[in-house]
């Protein structure tokens, strides 16, 4: 791909000598005479890389690189300062600015700056190309999503998924275990075998050992003839055993066996079948805990658990929220022939403040409810769910929790305090349109103060614009 690399100064000459540097790396190089001129040619499309100077008319560098660092995925700006102004390159670095360069700059250190910059760009379009594809396979909405736990797991899927490495999938329910586990089969070696889910929860004791290895004609009462189990049918590809901490130990042990040794005996037969299964396994309990009772097995729990994926419930997510749905919006508007475009920022906040125990799949049923009820082109509260219609009607007018069972004053007074926080600061938010560098010190904060305070509260200021 050839890169676009945008150039800011006030002085021509400065831009012609700078395009003259830049014409080895064999890229287009458009110019700009300030950061006004510099927002727009942005507008107009976006280059992949900024070199721009501090000491402009109209908008300088510090400016512009602040007006970059408050819209999404900005382009990484180069500063160039002249002697003696480092004290400000480094404010503008602490503002997202990617480096700076001192003038008079010397030409190779321009270009490795600018090859550096452009190698992270480059690095970062192939990741969300990757992510892409990995949200397509893995059926819905998922993968979508921009906090850091799930970054985490995107790398995870990525790095394990050309591997057999046996992989446990840790989360409440709802969180999406089962699509994990078929987004790593789908990213692996095994795509083109077989997918094999089991719920070990949803089976009798007495019938999972032969949903697992299968029976012999005979078997037991009802076995009229031979049937494969779940092992066979995933044999060349992917084995996926949900909620195994709920499994019986005595077939705890027997699975233990199979998955060391890849081979089995029907339910009432003696011929030893071999199989290539890879196991992924998921779990809403805590196996440790579950070992320490004397209720899983603890060699087992070491052999499915090579690698560990662990998935953040919703309501520690909550900058997702809006990411999620907007995606489940497109997904049942083409369902029901419907054409959903716009969620007020009252019904949004609603969304996001919600406790979500159902985690994901409470939300897409929710969003996929208020599509069917809804009329126009507005997803408004009265076709909520009820319990997130009446969520916050609990509390008294202080913002302070009604006293429940098990709750302790403590913790009451911090949930008021986090309540309090959250509102006041969504509040300012929805005045400023979301705007972080306005609302800061129109509350008396600091833009980094308030930027670390949005995230531990879970609130996406994008809602607001």
């Amino acid at each position: 791909m050839r890169h676009k690399i945008l150039v800011v100064d006030d002085e021509r000459a400065a831009r012609l000598g700078l395009k003259r540097a830049l014409a080895a790396l064999s890229c287009e190089v458009v110019e700009a005479g300030d950061g006004v001129a510099a927002l727009e040619e942005i507008a107009r499309g976006g280059p992949d890389l900024v070199i721009c100077d501090i000491q402009m008319p109209r908008m300088d560098g510090l400016t512009l690189v602040k007006r970059l660092a408050e819209r999404g995925d900005p382009p990484p700006v180069i500063m160039m300062t002249a002697y003696g102004s480092e004290r400000i390159a480094v404010d503008a670095m602490k503002a997202g600015a990617y480096d700076y360069l001192s003038k008079p700059y010397d030409v190779d250190e321009l270009r490795c700056l600018a090859q550096n910059a452009l190698e992270t760009v480059r690095l970062r379009k192939e990741n969300e190309t990757l992510r892409d594809e990995l949200r397509r396979q893995s059926g819905f909405g998922l993968l979508v999503g921009r906090c850091r736990a799930m970054d985490r797991v995107c790398d995870m899927i990525g790095k394990v998924a050309g591997t057999d490495a046996a992989v446990m999938v840790n989360g409440e329910s709802g969180t999406g275990k089962e699509l994990v586990a078929r987004a790593i089969h789908e990213q692996g070696c095994r795509k083109d075998r077989p997918f094999v889910a089991v719920n070990a929860a949803a089976l009798p004791t007495e019938l999972i050992e032969s949903e697992l290895f299968g029976h012999e004609k005979g078997a037991f009462t009802g076995a009229a003839s031979r049937r494969q189990g779940k092992f066979e049918l995933a044999d060349g590809g992917t084995l996926f055993l949900d909620e195994v901490g709920d499994m019986h130990l005595e077939t705890q042990a027997k699975l233990l066996r199979v998955v060391q040794e890849q081979r089995f005996e029907r339910l009432g037969g003696s011929e030893t079948v071999a199989v290539d299964v890879r196991m992924i396994s998921a779990t809403n309990r805590d196996l440790p805990d579950e070992i320490s009772g004397g209720r899983f097995r603890e060699d087992l729990y070491y052999r499915l658990r090579v690698v560990e994926i662990f998935l953040p419930p919703l309501r520690d997510r909550r900058e997702d929220i809006g990411l999620l749905v907007r995606h489940f919006l497109e997904q049942y508007n083409r369902k029901h022939g419907k054409a959903i475009k716009e969620v007020p920022a009252g019904v949004m906040k609603r969304l996001t403040s919600y406790a979500w125990p159902g985690n994901i799949r409470e939300l897409m049923h929710a969003v996929e409810r208020a599509v069917i009820f809804a009329e126009g082109t507005v997803l408004s509260r009265d076709v909520l769910p009820e319990e997130i219609r009446s969520h916050g009607k609990e509390s008294s007018a202080t913002g302070a929790p009604a006293w429940r069972d098990g709750i302790f004053f403590q913790d009451a007074k911090q949930e008021a305090v986090q309540n309090f926080e959250a509102a006041f600061i969504r509040s300012a938010l929805e005045q400023h349109k979301g705007n972080m560098s306005r609302t800061a010190p129109a509350i008396g904060m600091k833009r980094q103060a308030l930027q670390q305070k949005v995230r531990e509260l879970g609130i996406d200021p994008g809602i607001y614009r």
